[in-house]
């Protein structure tokens, strides 16, 4: 069986190390970025409004440190703005505080608005113009949505006749394009509103279901993760008029060869991004190199 082997990307520096990481996350522009507070939240205890730092590494290596004030969310998403400012959004929410779901800040760390997308939030990636697309997963089957940072709806998946769309799987924002493989029928899924008369195309999919993240360089598609014993799988395929189909199957691994642990996923265009605990390293895999 093939063995990839992931190659280390960005680091958190040493020197914040002792922070709790609530979330980290890869942008749009290649920055890695990671929301700190003082102490993990407590369970069962209610959450008051604190302030946070992020941390951000570019790809070249430069760091800059944001404070965010009155962050609101225990178990946030996160994600850089293209003017500098963050998204941070509770995945879950209770009926009180759902108007308060998503907090917009600027540069300098101040919120600027706040508005909800629903509970349920499996994946938050912000585009390059500054749009907010998020999945969720089945316990809100709402599917696919974009919004603006104001909280305006700009494009959603209820009319685009995607197959079996209940969980978003695998979501993959690159430039101001989307890229999907929903349960049930995991499809490959192609999202440009922007583009006059087909916004949408989808692809019956022939490589492997349950992947939780998607790349994609030209006609070539990687899905990575799968069911119970497959979390570690790497599935290749190539994109038909209609359908992905298979040319290779075997593993992501550490940069050591060995099997990753607990993991957050990122993917972006050509690039899958994983981090495991402790969170402090994102490595990548790139199905374009």
């Amino acid at each position: 069986m093939q063995m990839t082997a992931l190659v280390p990307y960005a680091h958190l520096p040493r020197a914040h190390h002792d922070r709790h990481v609530l979330t980290s996350t890869v942008d749009v522009f290649g920055a890695a970025h990671w929301l700190l507070c003082e102490r993990a939240p407590q369970p069962g205890v209610d959450v008051q409004p604190f302030d946070a730092l992020v941390v951000s590494v570019d790809p070249g290596g430069s760091v800059e440190l944001t404070e965010l004030s009155a962050v609101r969310a225990r178990f946030p998403h996160l994600d850089c703005l293209p003017d500098g400012g963050f998204v941070v959004a509770a995945s879950r929410v209770r009926r009180d505080e759902d108007a308060n779901q998503v907090q917009v800040f600027d540069a300098l760390g101040r919120e600027t608005s706040s508005f909800s997308v629903g509970d349920a939030i499996e994946h938050l990636l912000v585009d390059e113009s500054g749009h907010i697309w998020v999945g969720h997963f089945d316990e809100n089957p709402v599917g696919i949505r974009r919004w603006s940072v104001t909280g305006q709806l700009t494009w959603t998946s209820d009319d685009a006749h995607i197959p079996g769309l209940f969980d978003c799987y695998a979501l993959n924002v690159s430039g101001r394009v989307a890229w999907a493989c929903p349960y049930t029928d995991f499809p490959l899924v192609e999202i440009r509103p922007e583009r006059t008369g087909l916004p949408v195309r989808v692809w019956t999919n022939r490589v492997a279901g349950g992947a939780h993240a998607v790349a994609v360089q030209g006609e070539r598609v990687a899905f990575y993760g799968g069911y119970s014993g497959q979390r570690d799988r790497l599935a290749l395929g190539e994109m038909t008029e209609a359908t992905v189909e298979p040319t290779d199957t075997g593993l992501l691994t550490r940069p050591d060869g060995t099997v990753p642990g607990c993991r957050r996923i990122v993917a972006r265009g050509s690039r899958i991004y994983v981090q495991e605990e402790p969170f402090t390293t994102w490595c990548v895999f790139d199905l374009g190199s």
